[in-house]
């Protein structure tokens, strides 16, 4: 069963429950002795990982992959406008005041910030500064706070460093070198005293920090320092990816859907670092909700109330164009069909399936058809229509497959979402080399970047490459990653976040302007404008 993480701060105080207010204090937590224990250590730590969940999924997911060619979320008729935040992402007019950029940049800040918190507390704990455990704590605390500060360097550019708790006044910006380098600094400290991933620790070890996450995150600063610093650092990235690959810690699953599963955990052998989820206990994982046809629902077996809101663009689904690849049978286009063969019909009135239909409205009987091609109204902005056939829209996914355990109050699941995986260092590695690194063995193999690329591609029963080359690298990272995060992460590194993909019939009207914004300046996000007003010492990045 998939391992569920509970975090509960002790009470300070355990008094007896008869009413007696004399009654004498049996148990009292005080920095005297509290925490000693790796059980005291895990209660105090558990908030960081809250604060991950709470908005990993959601919040952060958009604004890494709205900004690019994998998801799109047009409006329906005005519905799923919200306030046009969706379409500016699409088109890179994001502002300092969007609402995705204030709430990513207070999550992001807000872990950094308890992570400090809690190392305060371990520091100020009674057992020696040289007891494995405490520094066992202290590694993983500052990983944490590592993985937020490489979040918010990816997405802000320059942004303060801080390492305090109470912060000490205003902190000031920092360019994304200096953020870069303590980033680096603080893993190169802590790695040695990070878990090395087991058989037998596993479970332990699912959802935090191991010595082979710490190499996945150096390697994915390594794989983009030429962007961040304007130096490449591409066998350093090499030599990363072979610490996680030469540990044999990790290994392909015979299949990729496993990875994704409602009950993925620790069974999963390529997952290095994952973002636990529970539809009743760790809520902030939506994508049975988002990500499905939601007319779908008795298909899957998933509750009724929805939404139809995420699809992808087709210029994106196109990249899926390999004989056999398993991984373009995770999105849902054209007739759908239900679990027996079937048509899958819903018995509609003629113009709420075609508002456009000029005859008789009369009952009718359609075969749900799901169209890869996108059509703007030109009525409303970014508006493709509210009838049955706009809603079908846009290419639909099952890659984080929908989870019958979603529950309809909160429309939680609980399909965890990987961060690292095995296949991530391998094309990692590959591109590195693509890039000028040189090859290396591991584990009595020369790893080239084709051998490479042939590897995530046999698992997934895909047509194997005969070359390979930076244009196909990308395709292959965007077949295999989609949806998780990355993809802005990679356009930029591969000079292609300026590409617009658009959609027919966006046209202009009163106060909305089509087009993508191709500012390089784009590719950091705005320092929102509440945390200006708070913080005179911040700069805001250039363009904004």
């Amino acid at each position: 069963m998939k391992k569920i993480f509970l975090f509960i701060i002790p009470a300070l105080l355990l008094l007896n429950s008869c009413g007696k207010l004399d009654v004498k204090v049996e148990s009292q937590y005080v920095s005297s002795n509290f925490p000693t224990t790796a059980a005291d250590y895990a209660a105090v730590i558990g908030p960081i990982y809250s604060q991950l969940s709470s908005k990993y999924a959601i919040e952060y997911f958009r604004m890494q992959e709205l900004t690019t060619d994998e998801l799109i979320i047009p409006a329906r008729d005005g519905n799923y406008d919200d306030g046009g935040q969706y379409r500016q992402h699409h088109h890179h007019t994001y502002t300092k005041d969007h609402t995705n950029v204030k709430d990513v940049w207070e999550w992001g800040f807000g872990g950094i910030n308890t992570c400090n918190r809690v190392i305060n507390i371990v520091n100020q704990s009674p057992t020696p500064v040289n007891d494995p455990v405490k520094l066992a704590a202290l590694a993983e605390l500052k990983t944490m706070r590592s993985l937020f500060n490489f979040y918010m360097m990816d997405l802000y550019g320059n942004v303060p460093i801080i390492d305090s708790f109470p912060v000490n006044g205003s902190p000031a910006t920092k360019t994304r070198a200096q953020v870069f380098a303590s980033i680096e600094t603080t893993l190169k400290s802590v790695i040695n005293n990070l878990p090395v991933k087991t058989a037998a620790n596993a479970t332990s070890t699912y959802g935090h920090p191991t010595r082979g996450m710490a190499f996945a995150l150096l390697a994915k600063m390594y794989i983009n320092a030429e962007v961040y610093t304007g130096t490449p650092r591409y066998n350093d990235a090499v030599a990363m990816c072979d610490s996680v690959i030469a540990s044999k810690a990790y290994d392909l699953d015979a299949s990729q859907a496993t990875v994704f599963a409602p009950d993925n955990g620790p069974a999963v052998k390529e997952t290095i670092f994952a973002v636990p989820y529970d539809a009743l206990l760790i809520p902030g994982q939506q994508f049975t909700r988002h990500g499905i046809m939601a007319y779908l629902y008795p298909k899957y077996g998933v509750p009724s109330n929805l939404s139809i809101s995420m699809s992808t663009t087709p210029n994106f689904f196109d990249k899926f164009n390999l004989a056999g690849d398993e991984r373009t049978a995770t999105w849902l286009v054209g007739k759908q069909y239900n679990n027996d063969g079937s048509p899958f019909t819903l018995t509609l009135k003629t113009k709420t399936l075609d508002a456009s239909y000029p005859g008789v409205d009369k009952d009718t009987v359609w075969h749900l058809t799901i169209t890869k091609d996108l059509i703007m109204t030109g009525k409303k902005p970014f508006d493709v229509g509210n009838d049955y056939l706009a809603r079908c829209m846009g290419v639909r996914s099952i890659k984080i497959y929908p989870d019958k355990n979603t529950t309809a109050a909160t429309r939680n699941s609980s399909n965890d979402m990987p961060v690292f995986r095995l296949s991530d260092i391998y094309l990692m590695k590959a591109e590195a080399i693509l890039r000028g690194a040189t090859a290396t063995t591991v584990n009595g193999e020369l790893q080239t970047p084709l051998l490479l690329v042939n590897k995530i591609r046999a698992r997934v029963k895909a047509q194997l490459a005969v070359s390979i080359d930076l244009p196909a690298l990308l395709d292959e990272r965007g077949r295999e990653f989609y949806w998780e995060t990355w993809r802005r992460n990679d356009l930029i590194r591969f000079g292609q976040y300026e590409t617009e993909y658009p959609i027919p019939g966006d046209i202009a009207m009163a106060g909305y302007t089509p087009g993508m914004d191709k500012s390089p300046n784009k590719r950091i996000f705005p320092i929102p404008a509440s945390e200006l007003q708070l913080n005179p010492k911040l700069v805001q990045n250039p363009g904004y």
